[in-house]
């Protein structure tokens, strides 16, 4: 994420000591929708994961998926 963030929005010959409030403002962009995709993912997998822990317990019981 940093890397990526910073590649993002920060050009590569620093002008300035201090981040731009154009740069912030991207910086800030950037890192909240790596957070956001991270946790949606995050849900995604769990849901995948319960949903074969179902299966696997079901085929176990010797019922089958229905």
């Amino acid at each position: 994420m940093t890397g990526a963030c910073h590649k993002k929005c920060v050009p590569p010959h620093y002008k300035e000591p201090e981040l731009s409030k154009g740069e912030s403002v991207c910086l800030d962009r950037c890192v909240s929708k790596y957070l956001d995709i991270h946790e949606r993912m995050g849900k995604k997998l769990t849901e995948l994961s319960m949903q074969d822990e179902e299966l696997m317990r079901k085929i176990q019981q010797g019922v089958g998926p229905s």
